[in-house]
């Protein structure tokens, strides 16, 4: 248990961190102007595949992220749509469209690329790394933020900016509170319905840019059923960080760790099965503590 060792474990946890870190930060948003989204999982499925698809096309990273970031938007206005404006139920639509995409991106998979489960290419290009001149020499914190895309530094200024603007811009505090009282909000002028549909909608870029990151990131190919669950942790972790960015990014960061060291035991005499179900674990035991600690705080209260 050296520290490049424990650098290389962060670095890991970085890497697994970011795509949950970005869905749910969507999940964050959506929850402050009260929409329920559980189609981030079918969001974030389409990112990836759809930047695979323009990946292989255009040979180009930045036509292959906004090819997975509109994608992600595409997917979450038409869930907004159903919600908002059919009201239709979140749970229906949101289950329909992540097992419906998951069909799709299956189908699709095999019409374009003539294949099943697997597509990888020589010619598809991945996100630049990102090495910082002064700190890559460092050599420990070198390690610990080598090899990171754009997008994995981006993540971490969306937290800060999400923060900034909830909490300190009047938009923020418009959409907060639709999520506190939306019918006072709506009596104040505020346009309740498009604050929430423009929400829902801008949160699939994030969801799709999660998507790119596990399709052109670490590796560069698309799986079937790539985001393995990553959509539903998203949600427990936004529940952990009880919809803050601060909070948030904390609860990633638990999750990504815990994906991390499934990673890191797959090494040891431990079998497959057990390590993969790790990270699953960690979310149930997470929400066990957290539903018991917010009995106790009731209990008080009361």
């Amino acid at each position: 248990m050296s520290m490049d060792y424990l650098a290389v474990v962060v670095n890991s946890t970085i890497r697994m961190m970011t795509p949950i870190l970005l869905v749910t930060l969507a999940a964050a948003i959506c929850t402050k102007v009260k929409i329920f989204n559980i189609a981030m999982e079918g969001t974030m499925l389409t990112g990836a595949f759809f930047s695979i698809v323009a990946n292989y096309y255009t040979h180009s990273v930045f036509w292959s992220v906004i090819a997975g970031a509109v994608s992600g938007m595409i997917v979450s206005a038409i869930v907004g749509f159903c919600i908002i404006k059919l009201k239709a139920s979140p749970v229906v639509v949101g289950m329909a469209t992540n097992t419906m995409m998951g069909g799709v991106t299956t189908y699709l998979l095999y019409v374009i690329f003539k294949t099943k489960g697997v597509f990888t290419d020589p010619s598809l290009v991945s996100l630049t790394k990102i090495d910082i001149p002064v700190i890559k020499d460092i050599p420990v914190l070198g390690t610990m933020l080598s090899g990171l895309t754009i997008i994995d530094y981006l993540a971490f200024a969306i937290v800060i900016g999400m923060h900034i603007f909830l909490y300190k811009t009047v938009l923020g505090y418009r959409l907060r509170a639709i999520g506190i009282n939306k019918e006072a909000a709506r009596s104040l002028g505020t346009p309740v319905e498009k604050y929430q549909f423009l929400t829902i909608s801008l949160s699939g870029i994030l969801c799709g840019l999660g998507g790119v990151l596990l399709s052109m990131g670490t590796v560069t190919l698309f799986i079937q059923n790539i985001t393995s669950g990553r959509g539903y942790i998203a949600m427990a972790a936004n529940n952990l960080g009880r919809s803050n960015p601060i909070g948030v990014f904390l609860s990633s960061l638990f999750f990504g760790f815990s994906q991390a060291a499934g990673n890191v035991l797959q090494n040891t005499s431990l079998k497959t099965q057990i390590t993969a179900s790790i990270p699953y674990v960690a979310t149930i035991v997470a929400l066990v503590i957290f539903s018991i600690k917010n009995k106790k705080k009731k209990v008080k209260k009361a």
